[in-house]
């Protein structure tokens, strides 16, 4: 039996303003799931906060890089050293975001102990860098998580530590960017194996099993999941910085989730995006509540 560890990570520095003087609510995220008494559900023990630093993009503009740079680095390497600790420690973090740039301080975590790879539930690729993005465009790591996690982007958050690019290409798979996803011709192009939500939707058993195994190469020494509540239809899980049509339901996510955290070889899940302040009768903190439960109990 798992001994999982409740790991508040609650950074929103990642994610664009939702209106010019707000600050994006997904740093809510965790107290929400908690209301719903998630650690209890899981019995869980209590692994406390990473408090991040303020959002304030001060005099930032278009064309200045990552907003938030020197913030998010520093907050990374914070977040790494309690997720490390609690692996090394033989413990199964669960990390309550916070915004997707989260995911680089499991990432730089990983690759502190060895080689690991990333299986990322989410409904868009994460990876706009400078290679496919006019320089105007980049701005939030929330959307380039991944594309930094494999060494794309600005050195300041690609090589914490010397240690980038933290993720190999071949370590990684995607599921749920919808159909309609441009990411796709690059994504196949370097070899990084993805698979959409109207194709997982078709998947029996035998794909899953085929998927799971493919993430226990003997290789690596384990994986992550990355989960981005986005990857559900806005239909149940409106309450998201991008709401696009053409997601998972609750049912076909419950079967990947599932599938993957079964696997021995599964270290930790970190959740994002999901913002309380767009989700008023909590249903969506609940539905997340049921998922995480039905997969970690």
């Amino acid at each position: 039996m798992r001994d999982i560890v409740v790991l508040d990570a609650p950074s929103n520095l990642g994610l664009r303003p939702p209106v010019e003087g707000a600050v994006p609510g997904c740093h809510k995220l965790a107290g929400a799931l908690r209301e719903q008494r998630l650690p209890a559900r899981l019995g869980a023990r209590e692994g406390g906060v990473v408090v991040p630093p303020r959002y304030d993009r001060g005099e930032w503009r278009p064309g200045d890089g990552v907003f938030h740079a020197a913030a998010i680095a520093g907050y990374t390497r914070t977040l790494a050293d309690r997720i490390e600790h609690h692996l090394r420690a033989g413990e199964f973090p669960l990390v309550l975001g916070g915004d997707c740039s989260i995911q680089l301080g499991s990432s730089l975590a990983l690759r502190r102990i060895g080689r690991y790879g990333l299986a990322a539930i989410d409904g868009s690729a994460d990876f706009r860098h400078p290679g496919n993005t006019d320089r105007e465009r980049i701005g939030a790591a929330g959307g380039e998580e991944l594309a930094l996690s494999t060494g794309r982007g600005q050195s300041d958050l690609t090589d914490l530590e010397g240690l980038g690019p933290y993720l190999r290409d071949e370590d990684i798979r995607l599921f749920g960017m919808r159909d309609y996803d441009t990411d796709r011709a690059e994504l196949t192009a370097l070899g990084i194996s993805h698979a959409t939500a109207g194709e997982i939707r078709a998947w029996g058993d035998t794909e899953l099993a085929a998927v799971v195994a493919s993430l226990e190469q003997p290789a690596t020494d384990g994986f992550w999941v990355h989960l981005d509540a986005d990857v559900l239809d806005p239909t149940v899980m409106p309450a998201v910085d991008s709401p696009d049509p053409g997601g998972l339901l609750p049912d076909e996510l419950a079967a990947l989730l599932g599938a993957l955290t079964r696997s021995p070889r599964c270290v930790g899940l970190n959740l994002t995006i999901y913002d309380p302040d767009l989700d008023p009768d909590a249903s969506g903190a609940a539905l997340l509540a049921d998922l995480l439960a039905g997969a970690l109990a």
